[in-house]
């Protein structure tokens, strides 16, 4: 299992078909858990690959009148004027390396671990040579969708641009759909290919 700090249920996981070579750690958005993540990426699973989903800690949430639900951090507000709880995504990120911490002792190579997350949880730091695949429906309701072609053409000058790749699903609202998780699939085996010993290689993603 992997290591998890967060006061929250250990994290769904989907254990590789063989020997794991490479992990994605995925994270939910608010007031949702791991599990329904976790079977999402059963359907979709690649032999090598071990597919971790954590739970978010409960906590009370500024932006739904201080309701208590699972969230990596609190929110505030949706605008993008809006401020940041700076601390609670400090924390969240911490949370994340530990996770990344514990792969990596249990012999995957830090290069060989994918991160990602729906909603509140898809921000993730970056550095100028990562690959970013951003997904997002043109009918979402909560998130618009102009803050996501915003936030690509911002990872766009955080990033090699050639590396960004932004894909829209036609009447998807907040919620992931069958073509979007062929292109996760797609991803990820582009990212994480088989290594020599097992057989097929993928190109890079």
């Amino acid at each position: 299992m992997c290591g998890n700090n967060m006061s929250a249920p250990l994290p769904a996981i989907v254990p590789a078909a063989r020997k794991a070579t490479a992990a994605v750690i995925f994270l939910h958005g608010l007031g949702d858990t791991g599990h329904g993540w976790a079977e999402a990426f059963e359907g979709i699973r690649i032999p090598h690959v071990k597919y971790i989903c954590p739970h978010a800690p409960t906590m009370p949430v500024s932006l739904n009148m201080r309701m208590s639900m699972p969230s990596w951090f609190d929110i505030y507000g949706l605008s993008p004027e809006a401020i940041e709880d700076e601390a609670g995504i400090k924390r969240a990120s911490e949370n994340v390396k530990a996770m990344i911490d514990q792969e990596v002792k249990n012999g995957i190579p830090s290069h060989r671990i994918l991160l990602g997350g729906f909603s509140q949880a898809a921000a993730n730091s970056a550095n100028k040579d990562m690959h970013l695949l951003q997904c997002h429906g043109d009918s979402d309701p909560l998130v618009p969708f102009m803050f996501g072609t915003q936030t690509v053409e911002k990872m766009k000058s955080l990033i090699n641009p050639a590396n960004v790749t932004f894909k829209s699903y036609h009447g998807l609202p907040h919620s992931a759909c069958p073509e979007e998780m062929i292109d996760v699939k797609r991803f990820i085996e582009k990212q994480l290919p088989a290594i020599s010993d097992q057989g097929s290689i993928f190109e890079s993603y």
